[in-house]
C-alpha cells in the first residue's frame, strides 16, 4: 500500500521568551474554522479511513461483538432521593437513557426525560446536572449540544410536563435550588478561558438576563462552584486552585442572605466540609497533614482557630471521601493502593472496615442520600468481576447484591482470568505498582501481546476496574495492565507530589521502567508491547515516544496535552492558568526550562516512532485540536522508520468522545482494531 499521508505547510513562527527562541512550523493550525485548518484535518480523515480501509471488517466485528456483551436493555438500581425513586433504563437500539421516577410507596412511574427524544438532530448531545426542587415539582438540568462543555440550563415543571420559557446560556451545567423551589443557583464560565468564575442567583419569575451574580472569583487560578449540603441546611460555594480551597455558606432557606465564610483561603491548605447537627466537618490537609484528616468546627464559629481533630492524620492511608449519616459516619481511603471502606459510629462502639481481601479491586460508596438509615450503598468490581451495586446494613452487618452487570456471552466466565498486581523498581529505588489482567488458557512462557495503560497526573488515581470491551482484547491473547506510576495517588498523596512540578520526570520514567520489567519478566514479549493514555496520558504517550521509542510496537493516543509549554505560555485557553500548580508557570524560567525538558511537541527528534494512532475531537475544550495536530505533523517530518503515524478527528465531538453509547463503543472498536492490525504484522 503506497499512499502518502498529508503534507502539512510550514509558516514558520518563532515563540520568544527568557531569551529562549521556539520554532513552530505548525502554529497556524490554531485558527479554528479557517478554511486550510478544516482541510488539513479532513486529509488526515481521509489518510485514515485508506490506511485503515482493510480493517473494516474487524472494526464491526469487534463492534457487533462488544455491543453483544452488553444488556441492551437495561436498568439502573433505583435510589430514594427526598421520597422518590430514581432510575435509568436502556432500550435495545437506542444511543441515550430514559429517565424515570417513581413517589415511595406508589407503583406509578414517571417518565422525566427521553434523552434519544431530546438528541434527535443532533450529532453530539450531553443531559448533565439533573437538580430536582425540594418540594419534587421542578428539575433543572443542562444540555451541551456541542461537546464544548458549555451547558445551557433549563428548568422543567414536572407536574405539567412544561420548560420553563428561558434557557440560561453559558453555565457549567449544575444548579442548585434554594428551599423556596423558586431560586436557584447556577456557575457561569468565562465565555474564552471556560473558568468556572461566577455564581448566579436566579427567580424563575425572572427574566433570565437579570440573573445577579453573587459570587465572582477574580484569582485566574481558582474555579468556583455552588452545591448543597446533603443535609439540605445549606448552600455553599467553593473556590478551588489545585492546592487551595476556600468555602462560603448560606442558610438555604434563606437565599436572599449574604455568604459566611468558613475559612478564607491559604496557600497550600486545601479543605471540604460536610454539615451534620451543628458542626461542619472539614476534611482538610492542615498542619501538613498530607494524607488529609477529619477535624470538626461549630457552625457559628466556623473560622479555622476553632477546627478539632476528629479521625487524625495517618501517613500510610489517604483520606479520599466522607459519607455522614444520622448514627454512622463512613470514611473511604486508600492503603497501600487499594480502597477501603470504614463504618464509625458517632459514639465511637462501633469502627471496623468492609472486609475485602482481593489484590487488586475498586470499592467506592455511591447513591447515599438518605440521611436517617442504617444502609449503605456501595459498588464494587476488579478487573475479572463486572461491577456490582450492594447494599450494606452498617449496623447488621448483613450486606445484599442488588445488581451485577450482566455479560450477554453464554461463554463469559470470570474464573478464566486472573489478576495480580506486581512491582516495578525506579532506577530511584521506589517500587511502582502494576495492576494485570489475562486470560489464563491464553498466558504465554515467553511473553504476550500487552497493552499497558496509563495516566499519572492531578493525584487522579486509575483503580483496577472491569471493561466489558477489554474482553475482547483478553480473549485473543493479549494481557492489560495498568502502569499506577507517580503523579497519581495510588500510594497517598505524597506519590501525587513526586509525579508534578519539578518532579514530573518520575511519571514518564516510572511508566518506562514497568514497560521495560513486563517485557525482562516475560509478561509482554518483545517487540508486542503497547501503550495507551488520553489526555494527561496523551502527554505520558508522547513523552514515552520520545524517550524509549523502541519499546513499543504501537501507541494509542487520544485527546493528548502535547503542546505543553505553549499551551500554559496562553492564558486564553481553557485551563492554563488553573493548571500552574500541576505543571509549573512558564513565565517563570525555571518552570519554562523542566517544561521544555519534557513537552512531546518541543522534543521530537529524528526517531524511529513506533506505529501510533492519534485521536481528539474538534470541540475539545481542555485539550486544545490543534495539539494533537501540530505533533502529528511534526513526528511525520522526524519519522525515520516505516511505521504507520495516524491521525483522526472526530469533527462533532469533544474531550470526552461521542455521547451516544453506539458510538462510543464504535470508538473503542477504532483503538482495538489498531491494535490488532499493527500484532498481526508484528507476528507475521
Amino acid at each position: 500500500m503506497n499512499i502518502k499521508p498529508p503534507s502539512a505547510k510550514k509558516i514558520p513562527h518563532v515563540h520568544e521568551i527568557h531569551g529562549h527562541q521556539r520554532l513552530d512550523n505548525y502554529h497556524w493550525m490554531k485558527e479554528r474554522d479557517a478554511p486550510e485548518v478544516i482541510d488539513y484535518l479532513n486529509q488526515e480523515n481521509d489518510y485514515y479511513e485508506q490506511m485503515t480501509a482493510h480493517t473494516a471488517n474487524l472494526k464491526d466485528e469487534l463492534f457487533e461483538e462488544i455491543k453483544g456483551r452488553l444488556k441492551e436493555d437495561d436498568e439502573s438500581v433505583p435510589y430514594l432521593y427526598n421520597g422518590y425513586w430514581y432510575f435509568t433504563k436502556m432500550e435495545k437500539g437506542e444511543s441515550y437513557p430514559y429517565y424515570f421516577r417513581r413517589k415511595d410507596g406508589s407503583e406509578k412511574v414517571e417518565l422525566l426525560f427521553n434523552v434519544n427524544e431530546m438528541a434527535d438532530g443532533h450529532e453530539f448531545y450531553k443531559l448533565s446536572g439533573l437538580n430536582v426542587s425540594p418540594n419534587n415539582n421542578l428539575i433543572a438540568y443542562g444540555v451541551d449540544a456541542v461537546g464544548r462543555r458549555e451547558y445551557s440550563l433549563f428548568v422543567k415543571n414536572l407536574e405539567t410536563g412544561e420548560i420553563h420559557a428561558q434557557s440560561i446560556l453559558g453555565t457549567t451545567g449544575s444548579s442548585v435550588w434554594a428551599n423556596d423551589n423558586h431560586t436557584l443557583f447556577f456557575v457561569r464560565q468565562d465565555p474564552q478561558t471556560l473558568r468556572a468564575n461566577k455564581i448566579f442567583k436566579y427567580s424563575l419569575d425572572q427574566d433570565a438576563k437579570e440573573a445577579s451574580v453573587i459570587f465572582e472569583e477574580k484569582e485566574d487560578t481558582f474555579n468556583c462552584f455552588v452545591y448543597k449540603t446533603m443535609s439540605a441546611r445549606y448552600i455553599m460555594i467553593k473556590s478551588s486552585s489545585t492546592l487551595s480551597d476556600e468555602i462560603r455558606f448560606i442558610d438555604a432557606s434563606k437565599p436572599d442572605s449574604s455568604f459566611k465564610l468558613i475559612q478564607e483561603r491559604q496557600p497550600e491548605m486545601e479543605y471540604s466540609a460536610s454539615h451534620y447537627g451543628d458542626h461542619f466537618y472539614i476534611m482538610t490537609n492542615k498542619d501538613n497533614a498530607f494524607n488529609f484528616k477529619v477535624m470538626k468546627t461549630p457552625i457559628g464559629t466556623p473560622q479555622m482557630e476553632n477546627w478539632v481533630d476528629l479521625i487524625p492524620h495517618n501517613p500510610d492511608a489517604l483520606l479520599e471521601d466522607l459519607d455522614i449519616f444520622k448514627e454512622f459516619m463512613v470514611v473511604t481511603d486508600r492503603f497501600n493502593g487499594l480502597n477501603r471502606i470504614r463504618i464509625r459510629s458517632w459514639d465511637d462502639t462501633v469502627d471496623y472496615f468492609l472486609p475485602f481481601t482481593s489484590e487488586t479491586y475498586t470499592a467506592y460508596t455511591s447513591a447515599n442520600f438518605q440521611f436517617d438509615t442504617e444502609m449503605l450503598r456501595y459498588g464494587y468490581n476488579s478487573l475479572t468481576l463486572p461491577p456490582s451495586v450492594i447494599e450494606f446494613n452498617m449496623r447488621t452487618r448483613e450486606e445484599k447484591i442488588l445488581k451485577t452487570q450482566e455479560i450477554e456471552d453464554p461463554h463469559f466466565d470470570p474464573d478464566n482470568y486472573t489478576s495480580e498486581r506486581v512491582w516495578a523498581t525506579a532506577k530511584d529505588g521506589v517500587k511502582i505498582p502494576i495492576s494485570l489482567v489475562y486470560r489464563k488458557d491464553q498466558r504465554k512462557a515467553d511473553g504476550n501481546p500487552l497493552l499497558q495503560y496509563g495516566y499519572g497526573s492531578y493525584g487522579h488515581t486509575i483503580d483496577p476496574y472491569f471493561s466489558i470491551s477489554r474482553l475482547s482484547l483478553l480473549d485473543r491473547g493479549f494481557i492489560f495492565a495498568i502502569a499506577h506510576v507517580r503523579g497519581g495517588e495510588y500510594l497517598g498523596r505524597e506519590w501525587y507530589e513526586q509525579g508534578k512540578m519539578f518532579q514530573k520526570m518520575n511519571t514518564f520514567t516510572d511508566f518506562v521502567t514497568c514497560s521495560e520489567y513486563l517485557v525482562e519478566h516475560a509478561f509482554a514479549k518483545a517487540g508486542h508491547l503497547y501503550a495507551s493514555g488520553g489526555s494527561a496520558g496523551g502527554l505520558l504517550m508522547g513523552t514515552i515516544m520520545n524517550l524509549a521509542p523502541h519499546l513499543y510496537n504501537g501507541i494509542l493516543s487520544a485527546v493528548p496535552f502535547v503542546d505543553v509549554v505553549s499551551t500554559m505560555l496562553d492564558d486564553s485557553i481553557p485551563l492554563t492558568t488553573g493548571e500552574y500548580d500541576e505543571w509549573g508557570n512558564p513565565n517563570i524560567k525555571d518552570s519554562y526550562d523542566y517544561m521544555l525538558a519534557y513537552s512531546p511537541y518541543d522534543q521530537v527528534k529524528d526517531a524511529e516512532f513506533p506505529n501510533v494512532l492519534v485521536t481528539t475531537g474538534y470541540h475539545d475544550s481542555q485539550v486544545q485540536y490543534w495539539e494533537p495536530a501540530k505533533w502529528v505533523a511534526r513526528l511525520r517530518d522526524h519519522q525515520k522508520g516505516a511505521q504507520v503515524i495516524l491521525f483522526k478527528t472526530d469533527m462533532t465531538s469533544g474531550h470526552s468522545g461521542a455521547s451516544g453509547r453506539y458510538d462510543a463503543l464504535k470508538e473503542v472498536a477504532i483503538d482495538f482494531a489498531f491494535l490488532l492490525d499493527m500484532e498481526k504484522k508484528a507476528t507475521n
